[in-house]
């Protein structure tokens, strides 16, 4: 049997992807709690996510919004990952409040969004280790956000995947 590289890229990047889910899933969470959530788009999802962004950046007027509608056109898939806003009850101010019970409710935890950065850290090295190409996208995170992909979830961020000979995720104008 013969395997052309070229027919089989799509499984391993979705391989790639479920093992960046694996490696978000079991990164380090503040006191332990687990309220982080995680998501893979493919396919006319993608498309969906991309539309959504063009609407973004028509609203926002952000310029980049709009490369990076494009840009995510050429993942294979597209992870999302999330918190449930949930206080920790640390009272640690890092949020800008005293307490926990002064925080507004649009305000979100300080813990959750570290536990969202180092999901991020794990599951983009998991994509180096694989050799995949990623960027970390916040545009994209946001349109997921307004999509309600993973819900409830705030501090979405989305990790754009691909497995080509050029990066198009960073090897990109920069209007």
């Amino acid at each position: 049997m013969i395997q052309n590289e070229r027919n089989a890229r799509k499984e391993q990047v979705l391989h790639i992807a479920r093992q960046m889910m694996t490696a978000a899933r079991t990164a380090p969470k503040g006191k332990g709690l687990d309220i982080i959530e995680i998501a893979m788009i493919t396919d006319d999802d993608i498309c969906r996510l991309s539309d959504e962004m063009y609407k973004l950046a028509d609203e926002t007027g952000l310029k980049f919004i709009l490369r990076d509608a494009a840009n995510v056109l050429h993942a294979e898939a597209i992870l999302v990952i999330g918190s449930v806003q949930q206080t920790h009850g640390l009272n640690c101010a890092h949020c800008g409040f005293a307490t926990c019970g002064e925080k507004p409710e649009a305000v979100p935890c300080a813990i959750n969004a570290v536990d969202v950065g180092i999901a991020i850290g794990s599951a983009c090295a998991t994509a180096a280790d694989l050799r995949a190409d990623t960027r970390v996208m916040f545009s994209a995170g946001l349109a997921a956000q307004r999509l309600r992909i993973l819900g409830d979830c705030r501090t979405v961020m989305a990790i754009p995947l691909s497995a080509s000979s050029k990066n198009s995720f960073f090897d990109r104008k920069t209007d």
